[in-house]
C-alpha cells in the first residue's frame, strides 16, 4: 500500500464511523444477480476500515473475511460487527492478505484500491480467488453537481494536506480497466447521498485523512469557512451531498 497508508485514519475513527457514507443495497443485490453472489459464497473485504462495506454483506447474510492493517479501525469494526456469525477480522494488506490460496468467491474492496500497489494487489487476489471468483471495486464518488457541492470541493481542495495527489477520483476508468486486463470490466453507478447538520457537515469533513485534525495547524480557518458555507447553503438547517456509488466489477 502507499506509504502511511495504514496509519492515516488512526486518529479519525469516531468520525469515519459516525460520518462516512454507506453503500446502497442495490449493490448487493447487483453482485447476487450479475455473478451468482448468493449468501453461501465466502467474501473478503479488503481494506474493510471500520466494516462499512463488511456491514452491508453481514446484514445481508453473507460471511466476510475483513482484511484491514490499521490497528484502531479494525478494533472498531469488531465492537461494531463483533455480534454477526460470519464476521471473521484479520490483519493484513491487499498485498499480502494471509487468506488461503484458491477460498474466495468475491472479493470487494470499498473506497480502498487506491491506496494498493495495483501489480501486488493482482497477484494476491488471483492467488486468493477461486477459478470463478470476482472482484469488485467500490467507491462513493461526491458528486460535484450543485453550486454548493463545487464550493465544498474548493475548501477541501484549500484547506486539504494531499488532496489532490490521492483523490481517488485519480484512478480512473482506464487505470481500473488495466487492473482487470485482459478480462473486462463492469461498471455500475447507483445512487446515494448523505443529509447533514453543521455538526454532521464537520464530521464528514474530518473523517478525511488529508484534512487538519482537531488541533492541527490549519484546523480553525477550515473550520470558520465550512461555517460559512454552510450558513450561506443551508436549507432548514441542513445541507445533502450527493454520490455517485461506482461499483467496478469483473473477474482477473
Amino acid at each position: 500500500m502507499v506509504t502511511n497508508s495504514t496509519t492515516r485514519f488512526s486518529n479519525r475513527v469516531e468520525d469515519y464511523v459516525k460520518y462516512r457514507p454507506g453503500y446502497p443495497d442495490e449493490l448487493v443485490k447487483f453482485l447476487h444477480d450479475a455473478y451468482g453472489l448468493t449468501q453461501d459464497k465466502l467474501i473478503a473485504d479488503i481494506g474493510a476500515g471500520t466494516g462499512i462495506s463488511t456491514a452491508l454483506f453481514l446484514k445481508k447474510g453473507y460471511r466476510v473475511i475483513a482484511i484491514e492493517p490499521n490497528l484502531e479501525m479494525r478494533e472498531k469494526a469488531i465492537e461494531l460487527l463483533g455480534s454477526y456469525n460470519g464476521f471473521i477480522p484479520r490483519n493484513g494488506t491487499a498485498e499480502n492478505t494471509g487468506i488461503e490460496s484458491n477460498s474466495i468467491n468475491a472479493i470487494i474492496a470499498g473506497q480502498a484500491f487506491h491506496w494498493f500497489d495495483a501489480v501486488k494487489t493482482c497477484a494476491e487476489f488471483k492467488r486468493i480467488l477461486k477459478p470463478d471468483g470476482i472482484v469488485a471495486l467500490i467507491w462513493n464518488e461526491r458528486k460535484t453537481t450543485s453550486v454548493f457541492e463545487q464550493e465544498y470541493d474548493k475548501l477541501i481542495v484549500k484547506h486539504g494536506r494531499d488532496y489532490v495527489k490521492i483523490d481517488h477520483r485519480n484512478i480512473d476508468t482506464e487505470h481500473i480497466a488495466a487492473f482487470f486486463k485482459p478480462q473486462p470490466v463492469r461498471l455500475e453507478i447507483f445512487a446515494n447521498k448523505q443529509v447533514f447538520d453543521f455538526e454532521g457537515l464537520k464530521g464528514r469533513l474530518l473523517s478525511s485523512s488529508y484534512m487538519p485534525a482537531r488541533g492541527d495547524e490549519g484546523y480553525e480557518p477550515m473550520i470558520n469557512d465550512l461555517q460559512a458555507l454552510f450558513d450561506k447553503f443551508q436549507q432548514d438547517g441542513v445541507i445533502v451531498i450527493n454520490y455517485d456509488t461506482k461499483v467496478y466489477s469483473g473477474k482477473l
